[in-house]
């Protein structure tokens, strides 16, 4: 547990916008397009897709006190699920805390 829990710290670290995420999850794919519509730099672990994915999920408990996907970082800050992402986004403050991360394409 602890190798993975450093794995997911680093890969939130070395990201500014992570998405921890399942590729048939209805609501991955919700903050996916999410992100992507606004033009959102940001990096994806598909955690069905890697060996270590229920380890990583497991560590991501630890990490953010979320274990469901999609579970979202920007700048090294927990977003949580996609219902806390478009909740910012309605709020008009998603946009922001992008463009603080530099994350948005100009």
């Amino acid at each position: 547990m602890a190798e993975a829990t450093t794995k997911v710290q680093s890969l939130i670290n070395q990201n500014d916008v992570v998405v921890f995420s399942k590729s048939y999850c209805p609501y991955c794919k919700a903050t996916k397009s999410t992100l992507e519509k606004l033009g959102a730099e940001f990096t994806v672990h598909e955690l069905d897709k890697l060996p270590d994915g229920a380890e990583l999920q497991d560590a991501l408990e630890s990490v953010s006190g979320q274990r469901t996907v999609p579970n979202s970082f920007i700048k090294q800050k927990h977003i949580g699920g996609n219902s806390d992402l478009q909740d910012l986004l309605k709020r008009g403050e998603l946009e922001k805390l992008l463009r603080e991360a530099n994350a948005l394409k100009l």
